[in-house]
């Protein structure tokens, strides 16, 4: 086995081993890990030549995904490491060299208990039509919830899911229902085309793993609409950013009809982030909005910035603000007040909540 096989082996093996979330590899520089939110550096490892980086990428890559990579100059893959995990792959230049990160994705796919999230949770697994957002800034377990989600259903329903993702993460295992991975580049050219081209696949259940253009959005919507059961992820910070996101990237003269359509079959919207815990690890705070007739009106009259005093309000219909699941987990003391300020879009009120005026 050459060298850099070896070397590209013992790397997966410590992201494995101290349960890192990535793995960064950059010429002249020692491997570095991520462990819950922080980086640490490899230092019993050696420096990384630019010969090393580009043995182990090279290692890493299909022909195909080499291609891409050089017209592109940066491509997404997933990697299979001896069936033991998954890493979702980047690879780019910077500076004229070759760099990577891969995010570690475990092999199973972990239920809502096993990931702290609340029970509402169950609620977004139930309906046969709607459309569902989970939300939240880059690496905070969108992909990881969205996951617990559609296995949930796998379990529990005779149905045909259908996901679309750049690139696939979790594998699903058919239980009740039948599940089709489609992959950008492997499998279809593109997001907006693949979610098209659902509607002659005759699927029940829709993934779609990032929502990049207003045609992909628009489909999603419509698929909503037409009887499909649909979850995306937006790169948002809220629910309210969330629709005003979506409503934005459309042109101003269709924007009144995407809210009505939204009104009309939006589930609910998740948004969540990944908090460094107390004890170690991280665990997620959440907000929760589901689409009662209050929420639908506000959607559909633009009046979307009146949704988080909705989402404060509407805690008998299970929703949750971001500063009550923080002040929650600070009561518990699953998290410090410190953190739960960091994370905080309203720092202000949060201290009122936990009680720290």
């Amino acid at each position: 086995m050459p060298n850099h096989n070896i070397l590209l082996k013992e790397l997966l093996e410590a992201t494995v081993q101290e349960q890192a979330s990535d793995l960064h590899i950059s010429a002249d520089h020692y491997p570095v890990l991520r462990i819950t939110g922080r980086l640490v550096s490899l230092v019993k490892k050696k420096k990384l030549s630019k010969e090393d980086v580009d043995d182990i990428i090279h290692t890493l890559m299909t022909d195909l995904q080499r291609e891409k990579f050089l017209a592109e100059k940066d491509v997404d893959f997933s990697y299979n490491f001896e069936e033991r995990a998954r890493f979702r792959v980047n690879v780019f230049f910077q500076r004229g060299e070759i760099s990577c990160a891969l995010r570690l994705v475990p092999a199973k796919v972990r239920t809502i208990e096993e990931l702290n999230l609340p029970p509402i949770f169950h609620e977004f697994t139930k309906p046969h039509q709607g459309f569902i957002l989970v939300t939240g800034p880059s690496s905070h377990g969108k992909s990881t919830t969205l996951a617990a989600m559609i296995n949930e259903i796998n379990h529990q329903r005779a149905c045909h899911i259908i996901t679309i993702e750049d690139p696939i993460e979790y594998l699903f295992e058919d239980d009740r229902a039948i599940i089709d991975q489609r992959e950008v580049y492997q499998d279809t050219i593109s997001f907006a085309r693949a979610l098209r081209s659902t509607f002659r696949q005759d699927p029940d259940v829709i993934m779609v793993g990032e929502m990049r253009d207003p045609e992909t959005m628009a489909t999603a919507i419509s698929a909503a609409e037409t009887g499909h059961l649909v979850f995306a992820t937006l790169h948002t910070n809220s629910a309210s950013q969330s629709i005003h996101r979506i409503v934005d990237t459309f042109p101003p003269e269709q924007q009144h009809q995407i809210r009505a359509q939204l009104s009309g079959s939006l589930f609910g919207v998740i948004s969540q982030r990944l908090i460094p815990r107390i004890k170690g690890g991280l665990i997620p705070a959440c907000e929760i909005m589901l689409s009662t007739p209050a929420v639908a009106n506000l959607i559909r009259e633009n009046k979307i910035h009146e949704l988080p005093l909705v989402i404060e309000t509407s805690a008998e219909f299970g929703m949750i603000s971001l500063n009550r699941s923080l002040a929650d987990l600070v009561k518990r003391k699953e998290i410090s007040f410190e953190n739960a300020m960091n994370y905080s879009l309203n720092p202000a009120e949060l201290k009122i909540l936990v009680g720290k005026l």
